[in-house]
């Protein structure tokens, strides 16, 4: 069943590259090579995005222009071992070893502190940000926050509707909500069609109550359409903005002062 699940999982789809000079290289801990992008708005947060499924950095990098202006945010963006001009193969543990580099990457490179950093994951992305998250916090380091759009329980869940968690299964972040010490905020479409609404409000459920930042249910919304739905009455940037500046102290950052 495990290659079965990961074949359910992984669905790279054919390669977009992005122009060699918008992207850089990141060396992971499973030897892979792995493209990210940064786009530097000389912001107080940045936000380390981990990317859905059927997508690679060449889909996104023109969004992700528009969004970190949206949010006076910068963005770092990377694709997955497997994805894009990455090399390697599709894992659960590729991933965490992608989100690693990543996060070392703005640590080290871009010499950021650990609350100057907002962990996002969008769908299949929620689960490699769940997981950073959650070792960030067993080891002691708190993070400004994290956002999860549209995240799934589990890839058994998704695949079986299963409500527990099986030996073999995948992103378990039902597993790992609870140990993340910082704030959550989840966006969730309430008609998705690919993971279940459901799969959204009992992560919530999940948080530890002080770090539960109100979620956002998205009427009518589905999977893939929950910017494109809000693009009118811009909702979407809004409600990020208010999670960045009430719970990940943006506007304390702003004025010099840390949390």
């Amino acid at each position: 069943m495990g290659s079965l699940i990961s074949s359910l999982v992984f669905q790279p789809p054919p390669p977009t590259f992005i122009e060699a000079h918008k992207h850089f290289w990141l060396q992971t801990r499973t030897n892979n090579r792995i493209p990210a992008f940064f786009i530097d708005r000389n912001a107080h947060l940045t936000i380390l995005f981990s990317h859905g499924n059927a997508e690679d950095l060449g889909m996104i990098y023109d969004w992700f222009y528009d969004f970190s202006r949206q949010l006076s945010v910068n963005v770092l963006a990377y694709d997955y071992t497997g994805y894009g001009k990455s090399t390697g193969y599709q894992s659960e543990e590729n991933c965490h070893a992608d989100i690693e580099a990543a996060y070392r990457h703005l640590i080290e490179a871009r010499n950021l502190k650990p609350k100057q950093i907002v962990l996002y994951g969008r769908s299949l992305g929620s689960g490699a940000t769940c997981y950073m998250a959650e070792k960030l916090s067993r080891e002691g380091t708190q993070l400004a926050g994290v956002i999860l759009q549209s995240p799934l329980l589990s890839a058994y869940r998704v695949a079986f509707n299963f409500r527990f968690t099986l030996p073999g299964d995948m992103f378990a972040n039902i597993d790992r909500i609870n140990n993340i010490e910082c704030p959550v905020f989840i966006v969730h479409g309430t008609r998705d069609e690919v993971v279940p609404f459901w799969h959204g409000q009992e992560l919530f459920l999940g948080c530890m109550t002080k770090w539960r930042a109100k979620p956002f249910w998205v009427d009518g919304a589905g999977h893939n359409n929950i910017e494109a739905l809000l693009r009118d009455d811009g909702s979407f940037f809004e409600r990020i903005n208010e999670f960045l500046d009430e719970w990940c102290g943006r506007q304390a950052l702003r004025s010099g002062r840390q949390r």
